[in-house]
């Protein structure tokens, strides 16, 4: 079963940069990229390292510990060492909020 699920405001997270969520046992990752918000699963596929701490480039977020990249849209790995994409999950805004659906 999926749900939307309330996650921050959108002035959390400032335009090119990201917010760590912790929902359950899960992290997740939501981005502000000017154009919209996204989120994918919070760790990196290649060694679980936080994504929290990365650099977000237009789409392509670059995990801190191996520089491995990938486009938050998709989840697509777009520079190794992960090898494995990211799962992304339906964001959607509300009355300044934003949502996930996990």
């Amino acid at each position: 079963m999926t749900n939307w699920v309330h996650a921050c405001a959108c002035d959390d997270i400032e335009i090119e940069d990201l917010l760590r969520w912790d929902h359950g046992t899960r992290t997740f990752a939501i981005y502000n990229t000017g154009d919209g918000f996204f989120c994918t699963d919070g760790l990196c596929t290649h060694e679980d390292e936080h994504l929290e701490m990365g650099l977000l480039t237009g789409h392509i977020i670059e995990c801190p510990l191996h520089q491995g990249r990938f486009d938050i849209r998709s989840g697509r790995v777009v520079s190794p060492p992960p090898c494995v994409d990211l799962n992304t999950y339906p964001v959607k805004e509300e009355d300044g909020q934003i949502y996930v659906k996990v």
